[in-house]
């Protein structure tokens, strides 16, 4: 569904990220797997694609820093032509209840979830202008719309992603480009695997399909957005949840 397309996926060495580089690859699409701090991780994420006969390249940049992020993309448009799909799935947790959070912690999570998106989308819409096409998708979360106690930076960076959605969507619709939001629930990822079994209970008895989900759920849903299937869909926010945020 996705040949010959330009992908950038950012925060894709690992979890949602990862699975949506794979699954771009595997329907044609040819991935930048972006990361900030493993390399190696991402260099992974690059081979696996390319043994199973894809294409990727694995590149470093913080998408919290604003200048960084200009040339990231540039760099992008400069050797592929052009750039067709953005996820912007990059984002970190520091959690903590609101009256113990610092500055920093709350600044930190703002920064890259919600900044970082603002940074990509801004740059590559640019390209997406002129090539009057584009898909961009953001990944929120279930987070962003129920609000999550110790995740006050967290929940309001989320929130933060389906406004900027649905403001980007206005924007630039009329240039045939898709702004669109994947808020998931409970997904099986290295982030919740460390919950103690306590906590995952608890989550699991508000989620009406009783499981978490899997980083396929989530890829198979950013693939469908990407492809043509979608290209009359935008300014939406589509949660992959189990039902919990219904």
């Amino acid at each position: 569904m996705l040949e010959g397309k330009i992908a950038v996926v950012t925060g894709a060495s690992r979890g949602i990220g990862k699975a949506i580089a794979l699954a771009f690859a595997k329907e044609g699409a040819t991935v930048i797997v972006n990361y900030n701090g493993s390399a190696a991780k991402a260099e992974a994420v690059v081979e696996e694609i390319c043994q199973a006969g894809g294409q990727a390249e694995a590149v470093q940049c913080n998408v919290a820093d604003f200048s960084a992020c200009e040339t990231f993309l540039a760099d992008i448009v400069k050797r592929y032509k052009r750039i067709d799909i953005l996820v912007n799935n990059a984002g970190i947790t520091r959690d903590g209840l609101l009256m113990k959070m610092t500055e920093e912690d709350f600044d930190a999570v703002i920064q890259t979830n919600l900044k970082g998106a603002f940074n990509c989308t801004k740059f590559v819409s640019r390209q997406m202008l002129r090539q009057k096409a584009g898909r961009i998708i953001n990944i929120s979360s279930v987070s962003g719309i129920m609000g999550n106690a110790g995740q006050a930076n967290y929940s309001a960076s989320k929130a933060g992603v389906i406004g900027l959605t649905k403001a980007a969507a206005r924007e630039i619709a009329s240039r045939g480009i898709t702004v669109n939001a994947i808020a998931p629930g409970f997904i099986n990822t290295e982030m919740t695997e460390v919950l103690p079994d306590a906590t995952k209970k608890a989550a699991i008895e508000q989620i009406p399909l009783r499981k978490f989900g899997d980083v396929e759920d989530v890829a198979q849903t950013a693939v469908f957005l990407a492809s043509e299937k979608a290209k009359y869909i935008t300014g939406q926010v589509i949660c992959v949840d189990g039902g919990m945020a219904m």
